[in-house]
């Protein structure tokens, strides 16, 4: 059983294609002058979308392994679809939103409020379209080269 799910295309490229996402995030924060920083390689937003790049490569596979008129592709591409308006629509205005809050708690807690706040909130949540596009090209791109040189 473990053999059969190391051994899976369809398991196996797309969570390589999310960790060489994750790399490129990290190289990306670095090239950006914000140090390094290792949850880079665990967190979501940033450029590229690693979800955008994770489901866009399972779909790619299942395409190229059970053909773009299986069902197997309809519901993975249905599900990159929901996942990549996700990351660029819901879970970005969620990242605004906690830049905002985040400015606030800092002026409450310039006037000393009977409170203090643990820890600010994540402000690096969602992503911007263009880093959804990138995930996407990222994704689809690794999964049809390693098909591709695999003999797919």
């Amino acid at each position: 059983m473990f053999y059969d799910l190391i051994t899976n295309k369809v398991v196996v490229i797309p969570f390589c294609v999310w960790v060489i996402a994750q790399s490129i995030k990290t190289l990306v924060a670095l090239a950006y002058g914000k140090g390094f920083d290792w949850s880079y390689l665990i967190n979501s937003g940033g450029m590229p979308s690693a979800h955008s790049a994770t489901v866009s490569a399972l779909a790619t596979a299942i395409a190229m392994i059970d053909g773009f008129a299986s069902t197997t592709f309809a519901i993975s591409a249905v599900l990159a679809l929901i996942v990549m308006y996700d990351a660029a629509g819901i879970r970005q205005s969620v990242g605004q939103q906690s830049v905002l809050l985040n400015r606030i708690m800092r002026e409450l807690r310039e006037k000393q409020p009977l409170f203090k706040l643990e820890a600010d909130l994540r402000e690096l949540v969602g992503h911007t379209p263009f880093q959804v596009i990138v995930g996407c090209i990222l994704g689809i791109t690794i999964a049809w080269l390693w098909l591709f040189l695999a003999g797919v």
